[in-house]
């Protein structure tokens, strides 16, 4: 059985379809933060938006798939690959995801996954 703060994480992934940046932007918090794990974190909607806008406007296609959802409390963990469709190249990435909801919001989203994999795949 989903519990909401799954089903609103559910949502969010599904959401990313669409590429629409601002539909994006409305599952957050005013002060949330987005990390990147292995790069700085987006502290934020200003912040989140410029680093959403580097994937949506130049993606054709994106689709995340999520493969195992947990949660605990106000905390959704997903195990998800990441697809984007850039032109003649698609991006596949393997992400670990962890979200931290506030009032049915996303407070904090950090995603662990290699950056080698990315920069090889968009290359």
């Amino acid at each position: 059985m989903t519990n909401a703060n799954e089903q609103l994480v559910r949502e969010f992934c599904d959401a990313w379809k669409q590429r629409d940046v601002d539909a994006i932007l409305a599952y957050f918090a005013d002060d949330a933060i987005y990390h990147n794990i292995p790069i700085a974190p987006a502290e934020g909607l200003d912040a989140i938006r410029a680093v959403v806008e580097m994937f949506v406007p130049p993606a054709d296609g994106i689709e995340f798939v999520i493969h195992n959802i947990f949660s605990s409390g106000d905390m959704v963990f997903t195990e998800r690959t990441d697809r984007f469709v850039m032109g003649d190249k698609t991006i596949e990435l393997p992400v670990a995801g962890v979200f931290e909801l506030r009032e049915g919001k996303i407070a904090a989203w950090r995603d662990y996954f290699d950056l080698q994999t990315f920069m090889t795949q968009s290359a």
